[in-house]
């Protein structure tokens, strides 16, 4: 079985039902991989569809809405983007401002800014549920895919949650 959608096109749905599409995308001056999944193609709704494509298309405002999340979770000490911020100005020590590419002043700023989108993984199946609907994945520095943060982003595309991933 398949699914057509006017933006992916025929969505072919493997043996076991689940459906996957896979894209690189330009951002700027980056390539942004960007990968649809479900693991049952009856889970997805044309609705889901649509909403995946809008975020493709307006991937530099998600991009905005998933630094604004991180941004405001600076102030609190405990959280994971705090953290994350914390251990690569350890990584980094002297040498962080060679890898940032604007630099204010304000380090967790500067970082935030700096982080590269290496990826977007839309999960179908999940829209309209309490499940991240599409996951951000951001690194400083794109040889090191150990320490990422992830962003989740809901169907209505605001930030659940932001996490790290070591």
């Amino acid at each position: 079985m398949a699914i057509e959608h006017d933006y992916f096109g025929l969505l072919s749905s493997g043996p076991d039902g689940s459906i996957f599409w896979s894209e690189t995308v330009e951002l700027g001056d980056q390539s942004v991989t960007v990968d649809l999944t479900a693991p049952d193609q009856d889970d997805v709704s044309s609705e889901a569809l649509d909403i995946a494509a809008s975020l493709i298309a307006g991937l530099e405002n998600v991009d905005d809405t998933a630094r604004r999340g991180m941004l405001s979770e600076v102030d609190d000490r405990t959280s994971e983007v705090t953290e994350y911020i914390l251990q690569q100005q350890e990584a980094y020590g002297d040498d962080l401002p060679d890898v940032l590419v604007d630099i204010s002043g304000d380090a967790a700023v500067d970082i935030i800014r700096s982080l590269r989108l290496m990826s977007m993984t839309i999960l179908a199946d999940e829209h309209g549920g309490s499940e991240p609907f599409a996951v951000l994945e951001y690194a400083l520095d794109a040889a090191t895919t150990d320490d990422v943060l992830l962003v989740n982003l809901g169907s209505d595309g605001s930030v659940q949650s932001v996490m790290s991933a070591d």
